[in-house]
């Protein structure tokens, strides 16, 4: 991943847990630049350390102490707030960027970028706020928007993950449609069972069509297609049988 990653700046934050939990979020999303404005001591047996997780072996140490005005002066700055129904007229800053907004402005912008977080409870003032570039605020319900630091850090960057981070634990999550002849041939044998089963015939076309449907939003892999080929072509033996032995004994089929 050749763009530059964002850097993480927290201004006057109080509370060293905070700082350790933003610090863990960056570990985990492929963020590893944190820097600090006028924090508050930390200490290897305080919270910070606690809360970092494995952040606190490289990320917290390596945590700089910086002044405000360097961090504009340097850097394409995107600070975070909430949205109390503000808007042009009532807020300095306006309009508001969601983390998906952003994510998607960055992914076409090659710049330093600085992840502006303000102060547990009060945020960034407004002459902080006036002198961002951009501004982004997480949707939240409007009855109680307000997101704590450790939270609101760690949303926007898992939003922004796509461009931080490489690879992640998840398995890859594209997959291989089964071929279609086979799935013609779970049609096949789904047509079978309606006709074993004495579904109604003016009914066939329609649910045939509702199952299309159904297979085809789903885009089967081998292995699923390949099971349901098999529960379908016992569960047919067995009906044939079925009928067999009605047809043997001259029973009535009471599912007709």
């Amino acid at each position: 991943m050749s763009r530059q990653k964002p850097v993480v700046v927290v201004v006057d934050p109080k509370t060293p847990g905070n700082i350790g939990t933003i610090a863990r979020a960056m570990k985990n999303f492929g963020l590893s630049e944190l820097k600090l404005v006028n924090p508050p001591e930390l200490h290897r047996d305080d919270d910070a350390y606690g809360f970092a997780g494995h952040a606190r072996e490289d990320i917290l140490p390596n945590a700089e102490t910086v002044a405000f005005d360097d961090i504009v002066e340097n850097y394409h700055t995107v600070a975070t707030t909430a949205i109390t129904n503000e808007d042009s007229r009532r807020h300095v800053r306006y309009p508001f960027k969601t983390p998906v907004e952003l994510r998607e402005s960055l992914k076409t912008t090659e710049t330093r970028t600085a992840l502006v977080f303000g102060r547990e409870g009060t945020g960034l003032d407004n002459d902080e706020l006036a002198k961002m570039d951009e501004i982004c605020s997480i949707p939240a319900s409007d009855d109680y928007p307000v997101l704590n630091l450790g939270q609101a850090a760690t949303v926007l960057m898992y939003e922004l993950r796509e461009l931080t981070v490489e690879e992640t634990q998840l398995p890859d999550v594209e997959q291989s449609r089964a071929p279609e002849s086979d799935v013609e041939r779970f049609y096949d044998l789904f047509s079978e069972q309606l006709d074993a089963t004495g579904y109604d015939e003016h009914k066939r076309g329609k649910t045939t069509r509702l199952m299309r449907r159904l297979v085809g939003r789903a885009h089967p892999t081998d292995r699923e297609i390949s099971t349901l080929l098999g529960l379908f072509r016992r569960t047919n033996r067995q009906l044939r049988h079925r009928r067999q032995l009605l047809e043997k004994y001259d029973e009535p089929d009471r599912w007709r």
